[in-house]
């Protein structure tokens, strides 16, 4: 017992909560306890060995299960013997977001306001391209309305203690502490799980909760009722079927069992061309920089190089964000084609080439400098300027 992993331990203390007095199980109950904790069949697969396997398909666990009053270690500290010495804390910190000057409503943003407005428990999925607001979009219609917005990063590692919470040592004492899951069902909050689509398995745990019912927090045994308003929005580059072209490689494909539990599905794309313009405009003015002709140019290099992208006849896409960025940049560098070389510089350098050349092809007064050397600094010169800024 000492040599197993604190996850198989902790299992088998579900298992001998869940059936008292039963030493012989069906592998699919031991599998379902597991997966409905987190885990995975490396942490279950010591219970399903030959010698533990009293005919097919059925294991004894007798001589590995606790006794009644036992509780499996966590992995921080000491679980209390019982749900009624459990303490469970929130924080009683709330997030709201900020308008933003520079968001321009479009696409779905009015639906998505209206789905929030409405109160009503809607699981809304929302996907598309990399850099064209899905995120902000839902951020921006919380913060117009004043509704409390909890914004979880999903990553390969997020699990059910991320979510929903788990045992934490503070002031000497174990105490559940509430995850930001049940911390929004609790204010009636608005739920953005973002990039969903990089989870793996352990965020099933979420899947009686995209049902808007009561949930058990088997962990304590509190039974946490979603409050009016409360509802989950997630975003993702995919549609939960992984991606076939290798651009988004760490996008998983998500159970259809949990994708099902979201009522609607919105395709995000860019922006058109005119809006885009506008939101290019809202940051030249961010930044403190004005150059209308600058704006119409880059919405036009990039809508060009975007069709060319769905013809498949370039494999990289520049996104609203990206053009964002160049305009933050231009404000820095007061040059044009510095500020795009800067900004697309993470592409191959044959896609950045050709994105560059197009671009002088849209400008007429831009020029591609081949081959430029590199800047040459007067230490001097330098030295003085310093001087002189100083005093």
């Amino acid at each position: 017992m000492k040599e197993m992993r604190i996850s198989t331990q902790r299992i088998l203390a579900e298992i001998s909560t869940k059936f008292p007095g039963q030493t012989d199980f069906r592998r699919a109950i031991i599998e379902d306890v597991a997966k409905s904790m987190g885990f995975t069949a490396k942490d279950y697969y010591p219970l399903l060995k030959p010698e533990n396997r009293v005919k097919i398909g059925t294991y004894s666990l007798d001589g590995l299960l606790p006794e009644p009053a036992e509780q499996a270690p966590a992995a921080t500290d000491k679980i209390p013997a019982t749900a009624a010495q459990m303490q469970s804390i929130v924080s009683d910190e709330r997030s709201y977001a900020t308008v933003d000057p520079t968001f321009v409503p479009w696409g779905s943003f009015k639906d998505i306001t209206q789905i929030i407005k409405s109160g009503m428990f809607y699981p809304t999925y929302v996907s598309g391209l990399s850099g064209n607001g899905k995120t902000f979009m839902i951020e921006q219609a919380c913060a117009k309305i004043g509704k409390e917005f909890i914004r979880v990063q999903i990553n390969p590692e997020t699990d059910e203690d991320d979510l929903l919470g788990g045992f934490r040592l503070i002031n000497g004492e174990t105490v559940f502490a509430k995850g930001p899951v049940l911390k929004a069902m609790e204010n009636g909050a608005i739920l953005l799980l973002d990039e969903i689509d990089r989870a793996t398995n352990k965020i099933m745990c979420l899947q009686g909760i995209l049902e808007g019912k009561p949930v058990l927090v088997k962990k304590t045994g509190e039974t946490i009722t979603p409050k009016k308003g409360f509802n989950v929005f997630a975003t993702a580059n995919t549609k939960g079927k992984g991606s076939d072209d290798g651009r988004f490689t760490a996008a998983s494909i998500i159970d259809e069992a949990f994708l099902e539990r979201f009522t609607i599905s919105v395709d995000q794309q860019f922006p058109s061309a005119a809006i885009e313009k506008k939101i290019l405009s809202k940051h030249m003015d961010k930044f403190d920089v004005q150059d209308d002709e600058f704006v119409q140019k880059l919405v036009t290099w990039a809508d060009i190089i975007r069709k060319t992208f769905y013809d498949d006849g370039v494999d990289e896409v520049i996104s609203t964000r990206r053009l964002c960025h160049v305009v933050q940049t231009f404000s820095i560098f007061k040059d044009k084609m510095k500020s795009i070389d800067l900004c697309i510089s993470r592409f191959d350098d044959d896609t950045k080439l050709a994105f560059l050349d197009l671009y002088t092809k849209v400008d007429s007064g831009a020029q591609l400098d081949y081959g430029q050397p590199e800047n040459e600094v007067d230490l001097e010169d330098l030295a003085n300027e310093e001087y002189n800024d100083k005093i």
